[in-house]
Parts: structure tokens; sequence; C-alpha cells
């Protein structure tokens, strides 16, 4: 049997139902790939002479990922990811250039306030996410660490730079967990690890029944 479009007024009415995933675990494995390169040059793991290095993996991969997860918070109507990622994605892109243009452990203080920038940003958008605390969590402390290192770019503190590394390190291990379990949540359709939510996962923006 063959059903027509429902008419009203002569007109076709159509609903179009358009897939969607949750960003999340994209972003914050993006993150911790990130967080964690970075680090290790602060810490000295890396040696400074390959800090361009360094700047062009977080350049290919970590940058277009976290973008993707902005454009996918987007269409799943998700403000504070859609938010917290564009922004994430913005910073590691602009921490990416300049430490690719800067000589080997070198500092920067036009980087050292945008970090300050982003950090401020970040909290606002970690507002955002009040509704998952692991995820507001997450974007509280990537917040955390671009302030730390932006104080370690304008003081030129080897310190400060050390606190950066291990505050980075800290974010990558939250980073990891809350991936992993955001990962598994939308792949059995419920909570596997402890996310903490306020409300159930189907009230999530942009979550739905699996088609």
């Amino acid at each position: 049997m063959n059903h027509r479009p429902h008419q009203e007024s002569g007109a076709d009415v159509r609903v179009v139902l358009r897939p969607g995933t949750d960003p999340l675990p994209l972003g914050f494995l993006a993150l911790a790939f990130a967080t964690t390169l970075f680090s290790a040059l602060q810490l000295g793991w890396i040696g400074a002479a390959e800090g361009r290095l360094v700047a062009l993996a977080v350049l290919v991969l970590t940058v277009p990922l976290q973008l993707l997860a902005s454009v996918l918070g987007y269409l799943c109507r998700d403000p504070g990811a859609l938010t917290g990622m564009a922004v994430l994605s913005g910073t590691w892109a602009a921490a990416g250039a300049t430490t690719a243009l800067l000589p080997p452990g070198g500092y920067s203080d036009a980087l050292g306030v945008a970090l300050l920038a982003s950090a401020a940003i970040l909290l606002v958008a970690a507002s955002a996410d009040l509704a998952k605390p692991v995820a507001c969590a997450v974007v509280t402390l990537a917040a955390i660490r671009f302030a730390v290192t932006g104080i370690a770019e304008l003081t030129a503190s080897s310190a400060w730079e050390t606190a950066a590394g291990i505050t980075g390190l800290l974010l990558a291990l939250l980073a990891l967990y809350a991936g992993l379990a955001f990962l598994l949540e939308a792949a059995r359709g419920h909570a596997v690890l402890p996310l903490l939510r306020q409300h159930p996962v189907e009230e999530e923006p942009g979550v739905r029944p699996r088609l």
C-alpha cells in the first residue's frame, strides 16, 4: 500500500530526521592528545627543539577534530559542546601556530594574553554544562590549564611552566576518562562509567532513540 504525504492547504508536509551523535568523546580525546604533548614539552620530556613537531601534530589532529566536534554540537543543538569545542579548537590553533613560529623554548606575551582570554571564555562555556558535571569539570580544568600556561608565557617562569605541564597531565587523565565514559554511553545507550548527570541521557540536547 502506498502512503501519500499528509497534505494541508495544498502543501506537502515532510519530516526530515537528521542522525546526530554526542560530540564530546571526539572533542575530549582530541583534547587529551594535545594537552599531553604540550605537557611533555613543558616538563622537558621532549626537547625544546622538537616543539615545532608538537605544534604540527596538534594543528593536524586536535584542531580539526575539535572543530568537527563543535559542528556536531551545533547539529545536536548542544550549546555547551558547540562553544567549548570551538574555543578549544581555536586556542590550540593559536598555541600550535605560535609554538611553531617561536624559536625553541621561546615565550610570547601575546600568546599569554590569548590563553588568559581563552580561559575566561571557557569558564563561561562550562557554565552551560552544569547538568553534565564531568563535562563541566573537563572544560573548567582546561580553562585552568590555559590560565597557568598564560602566566608562564607572560612571566617566562620555569616554575609556572612546570605547573602548567602538571596541570596539563591532570587534564589529559580527566579528558580520557570523560571521553571513554561518553563514548561508552553513546555506544550502549546508557551510562557505563559514572557521569553524575542531573538528567537522564534521553533528555540531553540532540539525543534520540537509535534509528
